[in-house]
């Protein structure tokens, strides 16, 4: 049995308060480029009416499929999930500073990240270093953030090694993911490839990052994704090729997971060919949610307070192949790849199901959603 009081040793809670929603909030979407896309996406989300605006271009950059703000909210960050870039190996990361007033994005520069398609990013919690997975090179890079909100050249590169049971997946490693912890002492990678959650410790002032631990999840479920418990010493990771969700308990004062227990994402008995994309908590702590990429849908859990995972039933994304999707207090907002269309749900706060509004956008090839707050 999972001990909570040994985990809670070295945990340093978020304080979260819970402030009404603005009437008017903007929304970044991250997309893949060439079939109608041009790059970077931008709506309203108006509360009171439950709409999403027509979007409309903010920035015109090549395949960015995952996109980070600053926690400033003055500079947003863009990977470019290629191969190569201007004739060099790897992808690219841009940097843009916002228009607080109209969110449109203006180009400050891009570097490379040293690696193949990267297709996630995040920024540490003080605003000092970008961090990136590239999933066909398998590593993990880290730049720093200029005064100007601007990057700066790679200082960490660290290549994964290693493979996993499904030889067509997880023939060599995959980065899928990368977060800072809540104490942000700590930078975590989900590598779909390897079957484990990496740590590096995290120097944020100077852009290092140092190879810290590793834990290995359940053999063949490729993790792709992890979201951290507000409030809690938990985390969650979604596996990508078994549909599923692993919940780990975690030691913020060693950096260290224990795998807890995993669950399906999908009804039972079905049969339907499936893969997870994103895994959200609620800012709550009560609530996580996790999409089906085939069954079509966000896999509703409630969260107990030992951590545990009860499900609570399924609601259909209304488009086909969700992948990301973004959450606030009050609202869902899920991106339907291969359809084309950006849904926007209700959430309910006392048992966390949603409920969509009316309310559905297109966006060419919508990959990634992001809430300014």
């Amino acid at each position: 049995m999972f001990r909570l009081t040994c985990l809670l040793i070295g945990w340093i809670p978020l304080m979260t308060t819970t402030h009404a929603q603005d009437a008017k909030q903007f929304i970044y979407f991250g997309t893949y480029t060439g079939k109608g896309s041009e790059g970077i996406y931008l709506a309203e989300l108006d509360s009171k009416l439950r709409t999403l605006s027509t979007p409309k271009l903010a920035a015109k950059v090549v395949n960015p499929s995952f996109l980070a703000l600053h926690p400033n909210k003055k500079y947003l960050y863009a990977v470019s999930e290629v191969e190569t870039t201007d004739g060099k190996k790897g992808g690219g990361v841009t940097a843009f500073a916002r228009d607080p007033d109209t969110g449109l994005l203006t180009k400050l520069n891009s570097q490379l990240t040293g690696g193949g398609a990267p297709c996630h990013i995040c920024v540490d919690k003080t605003g000092q270093c970008v961090l990136v997975a590239n999933y066909s090179g398998g590593s993990v890079t880290s730049l720093p953030i200029h005064a100007d909100g601007s990057v700066g050249e790679a200082v960490s590169l660290i290549k994964h090694t290693g493979s996993s049971v499904n030889k067509q997946r997880q023939e060599a490693a995959h980065a899928h993911s990368i977060n800072v912890d809540p104490t942000n002492k700590f930078a975590v990678v989900a590598d779909l490839g390897t079957d484990e959650i990496r740590l590096y410790d995290l120097d944020p002032a100077n852009a290092q990052l140092k190879p810290h631990g590793i834990v290995k999840t359940p053999a063949g479920g490729g993790p792709r994704h992890l979201a951290f418990h507000p409030q809690g010493p938990f985390a969650y990771t979604n596996n990508e090729m078994t549909s599923s969700v692993t919940c780990l308990g975690y030691d913020a004062k060693q950096g260290n997971f224990q795998v807890l227990d995993t669950l399906s994402t999908l009804p039972e008995k079905s049969t339907v060919d499936n893969s997870t994309a994103e895994i959200r908590v609620h800012p709550s702590g009560k609530f996580l949610y996790v999409s089906n990429r085939g069954h079509n849908s966000i896999a509703i859990f409630q969260i107990k307070d030992d951590g545990s995972l009860l499900a609570q039933g399924h609601v259909s994304t209304q488009g086909k192949t969700p992948r990301n999707f973004g959450i606030n207090n009050d609202f869902l907002i899920a991106a339907n790849q291969d359809s084309g269309n950006v849904v926007v749900f209700k959430i309910d706060q006392s048992h966390g199901g949603l409920t969509p509004t009316g309310s559905s956008v297109q966006v060419s090839m919508p990959v990634c959603v992001v809430f300014v707050p």
